[in-house]
């Protein structure tokens, strides 16, 4: 299969065992199946189509998938698939052998491969700058009135504003975070499961997107 990636969906934590008995802390994710929705070439007959070789992969689910658009709707009635709720695309090479309505298993990836798996990260609402940037804050003791507060945040006389990109208190999580060189531990193609070492990216539940490193 031509396709090096897949969506999947963080089951949560678990821990395996090596041969050694050594214990490994791992992920479970259940990894499509996904189908392809949509086929973007560089070049047809010579004209430029879509600028660039890639397929748009759509996420098949148990559950329904309700309030689509019109527009959504024609887009998977052309397909001729059922609407998905998530869709990614992937790049493939140019010429590559993979047309539309074609499935896309986690079968594609093998024990020892490694992968990268991008996500969105847990919200974790508004935090102060201890928590947020590990700041080391003021005393605990001594009458001290400081502790966890930013502490000075630019000068007055000059420049007299506070510099762009200050670390200060905000919004934290919800964010697109990679995570890089983790090794596929297990693979189930029959129950859609794969077992990766180490953490991935937001809560059990949260849509990720898996590709084989190259």
């Amino acid at each position: 299969m031509a396709v090096s990636g897949i969506i999947a969906k963080k089951v949560g934590m678990t821990q395996v065992y090596a041969a050694d008995g050594q214990a490994i802390p791992a992920t479970v994710l259940e990894a499509g199946p996904c189908v392809v929705v949509q086929r973007k070439v560089k070049q047809s007959n010579g004209n430029r189509k879509d600028g660039y070789s890639a397929v748009q992969l759509g996420l098949v689910e148990n559950r329904k998938t309700k309030r689509v658009s019109k527009a959504m709707l024609g887009h998977f009635k052309k397909a001729d698939v059922p609407p998905c709720r998530v869709l990614r695309e992937f790049r493939v090479d140019e010429g590559a052998e993979v047309k539309v309505g074609d499935k896309v298993s986690v079968a594609i990836f093998a024990q020892g491969d490694t992968v990268e798996i991008t996500g969105t990260s847990k919200g974790k609402g508004f935090q102060g700058v201890v928590k947020r940037h590990h700041f080391r804050g003021g005393a605990a003791t001594h009458g001290s009135m400081f502790h966890r507060a930013p502490g000075s945040i630019g000068a007055s006389a000059f420049p007299s504003r506070v510099v762009k990109g200050m670390r200060a208190a905000g919004h934290m999580g919800s964010d697109r975070v990679t995570v890089k060189n983790l090794e596929v531990v297990r693979v189930d193609a029959e129950k859609n499961l794969m077992v990766v070492r180490g953490s991935v990216p937001g809560s059990a539940g949260g849509y990720v997107v898996i590709n084989k490193r190259k």
